[in-house]
C-alpha cells in the first residue's frame, strides 16, 4: 500500500530547477521567434529574410496566408493557429484580401496581397511527403522531423528516402553532425553540389553523399582540391571551418559536363540562360570560379534521388563568381550565399536580442533603486531578507510527504505581513 502511495505522489522540483527550466523554455521561444516580443506587426518591414510565421486556419482555412508573431497574438487569439517555425522572404498577410474584409488590428493599411510570398502545405497544417499533421493525433509515437533548408518543408526521419534513419549523420549522443538537410526533390536543383570536394558532406559511419554516375572528369588542369581556396572570404582558413585540412579532402566524383546529356537512367539537370538578379548588398561576386565549370550549361547526373546532409559551414565554401551566382538566382537559391539566411545566424540574432533585453531589465531595476532614498532602500532590502527567511523556515518545517497548496503560500505571506506590522509598530 505504501508503494502505491509513492507511485501516486506528485513529482517535486526545487525552486532553482524550476527557474532553470523556465529560463530554458524562454530561451527556446526566443530562438524560434527571433527575439520578436510580438508587439508590432512586421508588415512595414516588407519581405524579411527570416521570421517566425503562423497560419490561421480559422480565418483562412485553405492555408494560403501567413501572419507574424504580433498578429498571431493580437488578431488571432483563440483561433486555430498553426505554428510554422520560420520562413524566409515572407511578408505578413494579416488583414489583406485573404481575410474576408477583416482588417489587421496592428497595421490595417496593407496591400491586397503579398505576391512574393510562397505557401506550401505546411500552411494547412500538413507536413512531409505523407501530408500528416504534427503532432499526429493518429500516431502511437511521434517521429522526429527534419526541415529542408531549400523548400522549408518538414520530413519524418523515416520518410527521407534513406534505407534507415541510422544513415542520418549523428554523433554517439545522437546529436546531428550536419548543418543543413536538403530533401530528395530539392537535391535535384542542388545536384551541382556534387562538383565540390567531398568534405562539404556530413558523414557518420556511412557515406550519405548522393552518388554520381561515372563519367569523364570535369577537371583536366589539376584537381578541384588544388584550386579550392585555403581561406574563405573572411580570411578564415578552410581547415579551421571544416575541422580538418582541405588539402586532404577527397576529390569530387566525376560528373557529366556535356551541354545536353541524355541517359536512360538517373535524374538529369539541364538549365538554360536567363536574365539574372543583382547580387545582394552584403556580398561581392568574385571573378574566378572555384569549381571551374559553368553550371549554367553543364548537367550533373545523379544515379538516384537521395537527400543531402551538408557539413558545418558548408555555405561559406560555395563559389560566388558571377557565373555560379547566375545559376543560383535562376533557380531561386541565391539565399544560400547570404550569411544572414542561416538558422544559425537567426538564432545568434535572437540570443543577442535576449541578452540586450535582460540587460535592460537589470538596468531598469537598478534605476528604480537609484530613485529611492536611503530609508526606502533599507526597507526593500529588509523585505527581501524577510521573504527569504520566511520561505526557508517554511521549507524546513514543511512535511515533504504532502503537496504544497495555495493555502500554504497564502500563510507564508500572511506571516510576512504580520512581521512587517510588528517591525513598524
Amino acid at each position: 500500500m505504501a508503494d502505491a502511495f509513492e507511485d501516486e505522489a506528485e513529482q517535486t522540483v526545487t525552486i532553482d530547477e524550476y527557474i532553470e527550466e523556465l529560463e530554458a523554455e524562454e530561451l527556446e521561444a526566443d530562438l524560434v521567434l527571433g527575439g520578436d516580443e510580438g508587439k508590432e506587426c512586421t508588415y512595414p518591414r516588407g519581405y524579411m529574410k527570416r521570421q517566425a510565421i503562423f497560419s490561421c486556419l480559422t480565418c483562412v482555412p485553405g492555408g494560403t496566408a501567413g501572419v507574424c508573431t504580433a498578429c498571431s497574438l493580437s488578431c488571432h487569439d483563440g483561433h486555430e493557429v498553426v505554428e510554422l517555425w520560420t520562413k524566409r522572404k515572407f511578408c505578413c498577410d494579416c488583414g489583406n484580401s485573404k481575410f474576408g474584409g477583416v482588417l489587421c488590428k496592428l497595421c490595417p493599411d496593407k496591400e491586397t496581397e503579398n505576391s512574393e510570398n510562397s505557401y506550401n502545405h505546411n500552411f494547412r497544417g500538413s507536413y512531409c511527403t505523407c501530408g500528416r499533421p504534427y503532432p499526429d493525433p493518429d500516431a502511437k509515437e511521434q517521429i522526429e522531423m527534419i526541415q529542408c533548408c531549400i523548400c522549408e518543408d518538414w520530413f519524418h526521419e523515416n520518410h527521407l528516402g534513406l534505407n534507415s534513419s541510422d544513415e542520418i549523420p549523428r554523433d554517439e549522443d545522437g546529436e546531428p553532425l550536419y548543418e543543413d538537410f536538403i530533401c530528395q526533390q530539392c537535391a535535384i536543383t542542388c545536384s551541382f553540389l556534387k562538383l565540390y570536394p567531398a568534405y562539404i558532406w556530413a558523414t557518420s559511419k556511412q557515406n550519405n553523399a548522393p552518388s554520381v554516375s561515372n563519367a569523364e572528369n570535369v577537371v583536366d588542369n589539376g584537381s578541384l582540391d588544388s584550386r579550392y581556396p585555403d581561406k574563405n572570404e573572411d580570411n578564415v582558413p578552410v581547415a579551421e571551418i571544416l575541422g580538418h585540412s582541405s588539402s586532404s579532402g577527397s576529390k569530387p566524383e566525376s560528373v557529366s559536363t556535356k551541354e545536353e546529356s541524355v541517359c536512360d537512367e538517373g535524374t538529369e539537370i539541364n538549365v538554360s540562360s536567363e536574365d539574372t538578379k543583382p547580387c545582394p548588398e552584403n556580398q561581392e561576386l568574385s571573378a574566378k570560379c572555384i569549381i571551374g565549370v559553368d553550371i549554367n550549361v553543364s548537367s550533373v547526373l545523379l544515379e538516384k534521388m537521395e537527400p543531402m546532409f551538408l557539413s558545418k559551414k558548408w555555405r561559406e565554401l560555395l563559389c560566388k563568381c558571377g557565373t555560379c551566382y547566375e545559376f543560383y538566382t535562376r533557380n531561386g537559391i541565391e539565399y544560400l550565399t547570404d550569411k544572414e539566411d542561416t538558422i544559425e545566424a537567426y538564432e545568434k540574432m535572437a540570443k543577442s536580442k535576449r541578452e540586450e533585453k535582460l540587460k535592460q531589465q537589470e538596468g531598469a531595476e537598478l534605476n528604480f533603486l537609484n530613485t529611492l532614498n536611503h530609508v526606502q532602500k533599507i526597507e526593500i532590502l529588509s523585505g527581501i531578507a524577510d521573504m527569504k527567511n520566511e520561505f526557508r523556515t517554511f521549507l524546513e518545517s514543511f512535511d515533504q510527504s504532502k503537496p504544497v497548496t495555495s493555502e500554504d503560500i497564502k500563510g507564508v505571506f500572511e506571516n510576512l505581513a504580520k512581521k512587517k506590522k510588528q517591525r513598524l509598530s
